[in-house]
């Protein structure tokens, strides 16, 4: 019997393990698969977040349900049939045949719910099902540190996919791989039930008093802050640093930890340090984010800042859910509060939110939310000691006051803007900015978070000029200038912002061609900026993902096509592998150039383009402009690629980059961003 209780603990152990490491690794797998037929925003990242809390939801429901069946044979019968269907749908590989136009959250959502519902929701009942097992078999042991080896197991899967699964397969690969290990689990989950079917639960009559109404729904709220808390945390991440994977993994993997060391032993959480070190945390971001501009610097302090406060909080909040888990007997029942929580934290920032404001506001409120619970929290603990000591409450009091003020500052501060737009793609808002010392005037700007997406001097005399990354002396200006004689001069453009190389057109025989995936930037570059109207070229905007767009038309013959979608770090990968270089080529005319616009504040991509455009004879030329400070040009990196040995000639001389010629070659199968991170 010993033997067997040892080799059951061990199954136990394994499955626990195992089904929370493929649970983790099945998520950043599907994200980055389907991220390019959406956009490339980090909007399908916290849309596939929130279907996989829903789902980890309704496992955790089957796992109550199915441990109240009768008899044993029953929940044996249901669990195993359950698992071979999920083993049937293997592998989880999506159809490209869901790629559709419009906000696509519905279709992401019935996508995964498609390719990996049913083996997901298994994976996501094995830990309270497993745990109630345990409990079962070892009436006389705690099975609550099984759910820190549980989260243990899926903090390995996060930081294991982008350091080794991610740059060593290719997504097929990764799939196949996936559904091997769901197989060995679906073996482990087998052997597991085989263990407890002779065991029944504790029936309900011998059951305690229930938990207070109150307790219960502290079980809900805590998930729920904590797991809004991470997803407002990624979004502002994405949106003000960076949108890559390796970014969406560190809130997450923070997230586990504070699970793990929570639920692992009482010891690793107390009260008064993390609410110190989190209104600390809250009040130098606020600062580093409302003060801070050097770009390095300001990354690591943003990054640091966003994972620290986020570590603090969700410890808090972590720490305080276990202090309140119940006796055994209730164990599914605080998982499903747990799991509905969370789900309730993700749905409001990724479906509700949107509704109701046009700007990114999550973060901000949680700042604020952390800020007052941090000093709340330490007054609390504190609370004997302040009334013995009147100094230290002035000095707590002085302090909260001080900071508070400062924070609602920066969180009402959001400046004059004339409109604003929030949608799956991000948000933008219009600005008019008065210029300095250079004589032109105001100007108006469209910016995604701190990203400049367009600029357009207000002065009649001046709103006609080429700004910002787009001037004469840039890549594009430079190609666009080979050929602006011509009268029947295409230029192809992905990636509308104000519509400013429409400036370039001089005649009505021209044309310029532009592609756009977010109706927002449309709407507002026509209602508030005036290139698309004042030029005497013929203007088409075309709506819809430009890739696809593009493989679906009869070749276009640009003389310049410029894909300007990788500026503001929001990167489409799918618009820069060898297979999107492919239906570039053949749109170009013979001695057409292809301008990529590279500048990235964290990523390094011209030797991505280097790397797409070698196998199609394309030689290419890196223009890397910084021009001065108070100039109506910001510094810009195209890199321009011709099989034009004419072109190419006439670009060279105008090269002013190249680094060191090293070539990076993405595929629609395999790419991997932490390579070309530039902050390492």
């Amino acid at each position: 019997m010993v033997a067997m209780s040892a080799g059951s603990g061990a199954v136990f152990a394994g499955t626990v393990l195992l089904g929370a490491f493929l649970l983790f690794q099945v998520q950043p797998l599907l994200g980055k698969w389907i991220l390019p037929w959406f956009g490339g925003g980090p909007a399908v990242w916290t849309t596939s977040v929130v279907f996989f809390q829903v789902v980890l939801f309704a496992g955790y429901a089957y796992a109550h349900a199915v441990e109240r069946l009768r008899p044993a044979a029953l929940r044996l019968a249901v669990h195993l049939a359950l698992v071979l269907a999920a083993a049937a749908l293997l592998p989880p590989e999506p159809d490209p045949a869901w790629r559709r136009a419009g906000d696509p959250t519905g279709t992401i959502l019935l996508l995964l719910a498609r390719t990996v519902g049913l083996p997901f929701l298994l994976l996501a009942s094995t830990g309270p099902l497993v745990q109630a097992w345990f409990a079962r078999a070892f009436p006389e042991r705690s099975p609550y540190r099984l759910y820190a080896l549980s989260n243990a197991g899926s903090l390995a899967a996060l930081l294991s996919y982008p350091v080794f699964f991610e740059p060593l397969l290719g997504l097929g690969a990764q799939a196949e791989a996936w559904s091997g290990a769901f197989l060995a689990f679906a073996a482990l989950s087998a052997a597991g039930a085989f263990f407890v079917r002779p065991l029944d639960p504790l029936p309900r009559a011998a059951a305690g008093p229930a938990p207070p109404l109150g307790r219960r729904a502290l079980w809900v709220a805590l998930p729920a802050s904590a797991s809004f808390l991470l997803l407002a945390a990624t979004q502002q991440l994405s949106q003000d640093v960076a949108v890559i994977p390796f970014l969406w993994v560190l809130p997450l993997a923070v997230y586990l930890l504070t699970f793990i060391l929570a639920f692992d032993h009482p010891r690793w959480y107390r009260p008064l340090p993390f609410a110190a070190a989190m209104g600390v945390l809250v009040f130098v971001l606020a600062a580093t984010s409302a003060f801070s501009t050097g770009t390095g610097t300001r990354f690591w302090l943003v990054l640091g800042g966003t994972l620290g406060s986020l570590f603090s909080a969700c410890m808090v909040c972590h720490g305080e859910l276990a202090r309140l888990k119940p006796e055994p007997r209730l164990l599914t029942a605080y998982y499903l509060a747990i799991a509905g929580g969370g789900a309730l934290g993700g749905l409001f920032v990724s479906l509700a939110a949107p509704l109701v404001a046009s700007t990114f506001f999550e973060w901000k409120l949680g700042m604020g939310l952390m800020y007052l619970a941090a000093w709340g929290l330490a007054a609390w603990t504190l609370r004997g000691r302040i009334r013995a000591h009147l100094n230290l409450a002035a000095v707590l009091l002085v302090a909260a006051g001080t900071g508070g003020v400062f924070l609602l500052a920066f969180l009402g501060g959001s400046g004059a803007r004339r409109d604003a737009a929030r949608s799956f793609y991000g948000v933008l808002v219009v600005k008019d900015v008065p210029w300095r010392d250079i004589g032109v005037g105001d100007s108006r700007e469209l910016i995604s978070g701190r990203i400049l997406h367009g600029r357009q001097y207000l002065h009649e005399e001046e709103r006609r000029r080429p700004t910002a990354y787009y001037g004469k002396a840039s890549g594009v200006g430079r190609a666009i200038g080979l050929f602006r004689g011509r009268a029947d001069l295409r230029v192809g453009v992905v990636g509308l912002g104000v519509g400013t190389l429409a400036a370039y057109g001089e005649r009505a025989s021209q044309a310029f061609r532009f592609y756009e995936i977010n109706p927002d930037v449309k709407r507002l570059a026509e209602r508030h900026f005036t290139y698309l109207r004042d030029t005497p070229a013929r203007v088409e905007i075309i709506l819809g993902d430009a890739r696809v767009l593009l493989e679906g038309e009869p070749p276009q013959g640009f003389h310049v096509l410029a894909i300007d979608a990788f500026t503001g770090d929001l990167i489409p990968t799918h618009l820069l592998t060898r297979e999107a270089m492919g239906v570039y080529v053949r749109h170009l005319a013979p001695e057409g150039v292809l301008a990529v616009h590279v500048s990235n504040r964290t990523l390094d991509l011209a030797p991505v383009v280097r790397g797409s455009a070698r196998p199609f004879g394309l030689r290419t030329v890196e223009v890397d402009v910084t021009p001065p400070e108070d100039g109506p040009e910001d510094p810009s990196t195209w890199v321009l690629c011709t099989r034009s040995e004419a072109a190419w000639r006439a670009l060279a001389p105008h090269a002013t980059g190249g680094g060191d010629g090293r070539e990076v070659v993405w595929t629609d199968d395999r790419s991997d961003l932490f390579s070309a991170l530039k902050i390492r």
